[in-house]
């Protein structure tokens, strides 16, 4: 597994903000496109590359997250991929040592190599695709009080 997490530098986020525009308007005509794979041309380079669709889309989400200033992490994983508390941390968006103690409270699992505690990647995206949800329930939950209450949201 390998983690790679990058901030944009001043001259590549004024790049990717200059052609945020045509990056939205190739997103909405690649998703009318049924094609499974999309056409790659590269100046210099004499053909078209054939490539997955998603992986252009996933290029465009790259560019959006560069132009914003937003660091990107690129995670190459197979199933049994595993990752350390920091790793964990960067990618969660909070501190190690909270990580620490959502592993010790038995929060997401984990396991020990020697002294260092590990976390299967599918275990650290399980528990933040439930914290997301879990969250948008509660938000969604208030919502709906404020609208009974009629408080103007």
């Amino acid at each position: 597994m390998e983690a790679i997490l990058e901030k944009p530098t001043p001259s590549d986020r004024k790049l990717a903000r200059a052609v945020k525009g045509k990056v939205t308007e190739a997103t909405v005509e690649l998703a009318k496109n049924t094609a499974d794979t999309i056409a790659l041309k590269i100046d210099g380079y004499k053909d078209a590359i054939d490539i997955p669709k998603s992986a252009i889309f996933l290029f465009f989400a790259i560019l959006d997250n560069m132009a914003d200033g937003n660091s990107i992490a690129l995670i190459l994983s197979d199933s049994k991929a595993h990752i350390s508390t920091q790793q964990a941390a960067d990618l969660l968006g909070v501190s190690r040592p909270h990580v620490v103690h959502l592993l010790d409270k038995g929060e997401i699992p984990f396991f020990k190599v020697g002294t260092h505690r590990k976390i299967h990647l599918k275990d650290l995206i399980a528990y933040d695709k439930k914290m997301k949800k879990n969250r948008a329930d509660k938000l969604d939950l208030l919502a709906a009080q404020a609208q009974e209450l009629n408080m103007g949201y």
